[in-house]
């Protein structure tokens, strides 16, 4: 079946592909060139929404806290391989379910036989582990291989915590870093706000949605700080371009310009992404769940939403243009991208 489809799409691509240097395919225009449509007199519904989300986000997550996985709380780690053919990871989560060990999660690696089991940590200490580990033996009997078993301490999953969210701050403030190199501070400074706030309120409905907090989700949080960087810094181009052609064109007249030059490559890229990841949603299964759902919040319905309302609009409070006349320029506004 999966060579069918990836054949399918193999063949498709290839049609596709001549079609078009044939010239055969009329050109497909998302947003039409005359669109002109005014994003920066949101900002004053957007920034107060934004930061009473914000605010709220961070109550809760101090409040309602995160659901934290085995990665984090500490538990036992089990790698098996099927003795006979595939794993059937389903029959053997219903089994397992069946002990009542609390959280236990099931991941297929490597091959389609071998299987990653972790059960969350057990109270009563270490023999309570080794119990857990015993009930789960029993239960899936000979069928399997075991070929590791490790158990994941408090003091471990701290440290895995601790060096995730390090992880996490690096990676902004090296953003931080580049971004001062690549553009002026104040650009700088409005696309570090605009990513802490597509994070803070990702962190926000992961406290209340209580989707697993493991190191998936630090690497779906990393992900939204890259996916986000890269949007803003799109919009980021076209404004700083359009500075350096129109000398008076009033900031957010030039703003909207900037974000209307861009829309159809935003709308078509956060479209594919969309399609990406609602398919890992339905069929990816129970061991991808919690980062292709963070995944969806994040990038889809905060990360753009920040870029057009947040990032753009906050360089005009951050003094961006603050030099320009107000007399707009005489010459026409650079025309659209076609990406």
């Amino acid at each position: 079946m999966t060579h069918t489809v990836l054949i399918g799409l193999g063949v498709l691509i290839a049609i596709l592909t001549v079609v078009s240097a044939l010239g055969l395919l009329p050109s497909l225009r998302i947003v039409p060139d005359d669109t002109h449509f005014d994003f920066t007199r949101f900002r004053r519904i957007s920034f107060p929404i934004s930061a009473a989300l914000s605010i709220l986000a961070i109550v809760l997550f101090f409040t309602h806290g995160l659901n934290f996985g085995i990665d984090f709380r500490g538990g036992t780690l089990l790698e098996v391989k099927a003795k006979s053919g595939a794993a059937d990871i389903a029959a053997m989560r219903t089994t397992l379910d069946s002990l009542r060990l609390g959280e236990v999660q099931l991941q297929q690696f490597g091959g389609p036989e071998n299987v990653l089991i972790r059960v969350a940590e057990q109270p009563g200490g270490d023999a309570a582990q080794q119990e857990a580990v015993q009930k789960v033996r029993t239960a899936l009997g000979d069928s399997v291989e075991y070929r590791r078993v490790e158990v994941v301490g408090p003091r471990v999953s701290g440290e895995l915590l601790a060096f995730g969210m390090l992880g996490l701050m690096l990676a902004i403030l090296g953003i931080l870093i580049y971004l001062w190199f690549r553009f002026e501070w104040q650009f700088a400074l409005g696309a570090m706000i605009a990513n802490v706030h597509d994070i803070v309120l990702t962190i926000g409905f992961m406290s209340i949605s209580q989707v697993d907090f493991d190191l998936t989700s630090i690497a779906a949080l990393l992900t939204i700080l890259g996916y986000s960087l890269n949007d803003t810094v799109v919009i980021y181009d076209r404004i700083r371009e359009m500075l350096r052609r129109y000398k008076k064109m009033p900031m957010p007249q030039l703003l909207n310009e900037s974000i209307n030059s861009t829309l159809s490559r935003s709308i078509i890229t956060h479209v594919t992404v969309t399609l990406a990841l609602l398919a890992l949603l339905l069929f990816g299964g129970h061991a991808i769940h919690s980062f292709t759902a963070v995944m969806m919040f994040g990038v889809v319905l905060v990360g753009t939403y920040t870029s057009i309302f947040i990032a753009a609009p906050i360089l005009i409070y951050l003094g961006v243009g603050e030099h320009r006349e107000d007399a707009p320029d005489t010459a026409a506004p650079a025309k659209k991208s076609k990406a």
